[in-house]
């Protein structure tokens, strides 16, 4: 017997516009000449290593890669993160579920971040009209085209809109099954599922995106600058939203992971940048590089010279670079972050700042 199932046709959505936010993308912004504040003499010396290492990579074409958690979109990085794109320091960015949110959000209504523990308490967490219909349906929509999950909704935004192709063409595409690939079939019919129930109609569906200039995915997918998105089921809000198709967010986010690991396979002599990210981005990198490795080691070569520099607010007094892996009654070998990078090979450093002072220094360091 199946298991029984929440209705998800049962919520009452409500305008994201009701909402209250606890930030507002024009005013909290981050301008990227405002000095870092907090970052200490240590810290300093590591963005400018790691700028060091930047420049030399992007004179060998090689990756220079940057994941981060949410809270470097939802504290205002937009500013920098694209100007970092814009002066070409940056082959690749990747985040997860909640940073796809913000970033949108900050496009659409040029505010996010609401009240967890007020909206849980009144059944309103998460249950907003727009963030999950159109994020929700850019998704599906790009599963069908083929891209990804940042991808997706980076297009939406930056064209202000879907392009909803007709249900003749999705029938033609689900039944063509000898002539076409399988999972472009399989994701026909997903959209042709979701714009039956919803009664979308075929055609240029219009989105105003009026803060778009905010948006770092949108920046990434004009610049043609992959922005990867690694989401896990239940895990954002837009799985609340009954227009969810997670088999459409399993296509999209799989051609995100495969972005990913093809930009990996890329790092030797590269830069990989981890800020703020304690899960995510360790996980889905020490896949990817196994998964170099593999390739490598088949062509009789193997990817060393990699440098690895992971930022977050955790203290760690654990010098990873000259020691390596501490003892397992160390309270430095519970950092996953840092006990995952340190297994990586190359040469991996951790520094203890804010994302904000990080990412200043960075691009200050870099534009000088």
């Amino acid at each position: 017997m199946p298991y029984q199932k929440f209705n998800r046709d049962k919520l009452i959505l409500k305008p994201l516009s009701e909402r209250k936010n606890k930030v507002n993308i024009e005013a909290d912004h981050i301008p990227t000449d405002m000095p870092p504040k907090n970052l200490s003499e240590k810290g300093f010396e590591l963005v400018r290593q790691t700028v060091d290492k930047i420049k030399k990579a992007k004179a060998l074409n090689r990756s220079v890669m940057l994941t981060f958690g949410a809270h470097t979109i939802k504290n205002g990085m937009a500013p920098t993160l694209i100007a970092l794109m814009n002066d070409g320091w940056l082959t690749h960015l990747a985040t997860n579920g909640a940073g796809i949110i913000h970033d949108w959000e900050f496009s659409f209504l040029g505010k996010s971040s609401e009240d967890v523990r007020e909206n849980v308490k009144h059944g309103e967490f998460g249950t907003w009209q727009e963030t999950g219909y159109y994020i929700n349906l850019a998704i599906v929509v790009g599963a069908y085209e083929g891209l990804g999950y940042g991808e997706s909704v980076g297009k939406m935004i930056s064209n202000e809109g879907l392009q909803i192709p007709d249900e003749q063409e999705l029938l033609h595409a689900a039944s063509n099954v000898n002539g076409c690939d399988l999972s472009k079939a399989a994701a026909a019919l997903d959209l042709l599922g979701t714009i039956r129930k919803y009664g979308i109609k075929s055609g240029f569906m219009s989105i105003p995106h009026p803060f778009k200039k905010y948006s770092v995915q949108a920046r990434a997918y004009e610049l043609g600058i992959p922005f990867t998105a690694h989401p896990m089921i239940g895990h954002d809000i837009i799985y609340v939203h009954p227009l969810n198709n997670c088999a459409a967010i399993g296509r999209a986010a799989q051609n995100d992971f495969l972005s990913f690991a093809n930009s990996v396979s890329n790092l030797e002599n590269g830069v990989y940048m981890s800020i703020g990210s304690a899960v995510m981005s360790p996980m889905i990198f020490e896949k990817s590089m196994s998964m170099t490795q593999n390739v490598e080691t088949q062509l009789g070569r193997h990817l060393d010279n990699h440098f690895m520099l992971v930022v977050d607010l955790a203290e760690s007094e654990w010098d990873w670079s000259k020691n390596g892996e501490p003892p397992m009654d160390n309270p430095a070998y519970y950092l996953r972050y840092c006990k995952t990078f340190s297994r990586m090979g190359g040469e991996m450093h951790y520094l203890t700042a804010d994302n904000r002072d990080f990412l200043l220094a960075l691009y200050q360091e870099l534009s000088k």
